[in-house]
């Protein structure tokens, strides 16, 4: 798992050592990096995450399993007290979309497929997901909450391989949290070393 490896390393040294002594303007060359990183490991293999004929049927399945998830997460909003109203839904949704779908890319091309290459389909899914929990420690909430995302989003790009649906699950997931929970309880969705400086 050579890009797996050089990613987690990449994000990992970010969030924990060069985060907290840079500007924050300095989180484009990470960026640049896994971007070039996942771009190499895809062009050598051929798939970038776009499969046509997969769109259709990961989309509708994606819109299934995130609307039971919205209404989980904005439910134990409700039930704790902590749901709130935010301003500008879509102006708060784009960027949450290409954010997810950024990171869905990197996932499921890279992270996914190498797993899957040094074990089998279904263990593939299932170390994909505990190291995309990982990028997300220590946040109580983020750590483990992503990385059960993962697990679904995971099998569902290994059926239907498009990021696409996966973008907005991801997109929308994010924003259920920010509109269930308050930011003691999300973190102010950090993670790393900016987790344990708030």
């Amino acid at each position: 798992m050579p890009f797996t490896a050089a990613i987690m390393t990449c994000v990992l040294s970010y969030v924990w050592i060069i985060e907290p002594k840079v500007p924050r303007s300095a989180v484009l060359v990470p960026a640049a990096v896994l971007v070039i990183l996942t771009a190499w490991h895809d062009l050598r293999r051929g798939e970038w995450g776009f499969s046509a004929s997969a769109l259709l049927p990961g989309l509708w399945r994606a819109v299934a399993v995130t609307f039971v998830a919205v209404l989980l997460i904005v439910g134990a909003g409700a039930g704790i007290g902590t749901l709130h109203d935010r301003r500008d839904f879509l102006g708060s949704l784009a960027p949450l979309v290409l954010w997810g779908g950024a990171q869905q890319w990197v996932l499921q091309t890279v992270v996914l497929r190498e797993a899957q290459r040094i074990s089998s389909r279904a263990k593939g899914i299932l170390i994909a997901a505990v190291l995309f929990g990982v990028i997300h420690l220590p946040n109580p909430l983020l750590a483990p909450l992503t990385g059960a995302a993962a697990l679904i989003w995971c099998r569902l790009y290994d059926r239907h391989p498009n990021i696409i649906p996966l973008a907005f699950s991801h997109g929308l997931g994010t924003l259920a949290l920010r509109y269930a929970f308050d930011e003691t309880i999300t973190g102010h969705l950090r993670i790393g070393a900016a987790y344990l400086r708030q």
